[in-house]
């Protein structure tokens, strides 16, 4: 069972209490960023932070966890994976498939996952495709079906469906939403994992490792006894966040848009 004996949120120096700590393996440290939500201006300021911080660090085995939407509502979607495809490429970089690569999937081939995906931020990441959003408009179901077969390749559709659904790592495990909290965790269903909300939010029992997901968003990272929400609304607020673990030791990196527009990245004080 996690080691929940003491306070969990200590975002000190490694010290005596820390073997009573939620903790990865000695030598490894983990980002997990949260829901990214197609904003690619945050998303590269937030890799430039997450690359100077882990060169600034005592070397290690980093791993990079997406935590997934990665797609849908923001301006970039296409860049975005784009991004992630080329950060994957130079080093450990797991994501995990949200109910937005979801629903984007099924659309292809569903008209009612279509018509759902268009009302919750689809229509977005279709126009960073190169689909003129006139014609999404003036179409019906299946001549949009057409026009994502024609402008999305087969290549991101596969590199997406080629995404996680649980990572566990340590006393940590990785979903996207959430868990169903009287399930084991080797016998959770892709849906909760996905889509889940209550009751996983309002539980308050510990569970076989403490839970870092996306999903359901609040102002700033939502820690608890055993949780931790790491989505922060990216595409709303201009705020995107991840969850820095290190042995027994935690703390935030974020990236913010300022109302001047400006875009900075850096540590985020642990609250």
């Amino acid at each position: 069972m996690l080691r929940f004996l003491r306070s969990l949120f200590s975002s000190g120096d490694a010290g005596a209490d820390d073997v009573d700590l939620p903790a990865i393996p000695s030598g490894e440290r983990v980002y997990a960023v949260g829901d990214i939500h197609g904003r690619d201006d945050l998303f590269a300021a937030l890799i430039a932070a997450i690359e100077h911080d882990d060169a600034e660090a005592p070397g290690a085995r980093t791993t990079v966890i997406l935590l997934g939407d990665l797609v849908d509502r923001g301006p970039d979607s296409a860049r975005v994976v784009r991004r992630a495809r080329d950060w994957q490429a130079r080093r450990a970089v797991r994501i995990l498939l949200g109910n937005h690569e979801e629903m984007f999937l099924k659309s292809f081939s569903s008209a009612e996952t279509l018509r759902h995906f268009l009302r919750h931020g689809g229509r977005q990441t279709l126009v960073s495709y190169g689909i003129d959003p006139k014609a999404i408009t003036a179409s019906d179901v299946e001549q949009v079906q057409a026009l994502m077969q024609r402008y999305v390749p087969q290549s991101v559709r596969d590199y997406l469906a080629g995404f996680e659904d649980m990572i566990r790592i340590g006393d940590y495990v990785f979903v996207h939403a959430g868990i169903d909290p009287v399930v084991p965790l080797a016998d959770q269903i892709t849906a909760d994992m996905r889509w889940i909300r209550e009751p996983f939010l309002s539980h308050s029992g510990p569970y076989e490792a403490l839970v870092v997901h996306g999903h359901t968003i609040s102002d700033a990272p939502e820690v608890r006894g055993n949780r931790i929400g790491v989505d922060t609304g990216a595409y709303a607020s201009g705020r995107l966040t991840a969850l820095v673990l290190e042995g027994g030791r935690r703390r935030f990196i974020e990236a913010v848009q300022h109302p001047d527009g400006q875009i900075t990245a850096g540590p985020r004080a642990l609250v």
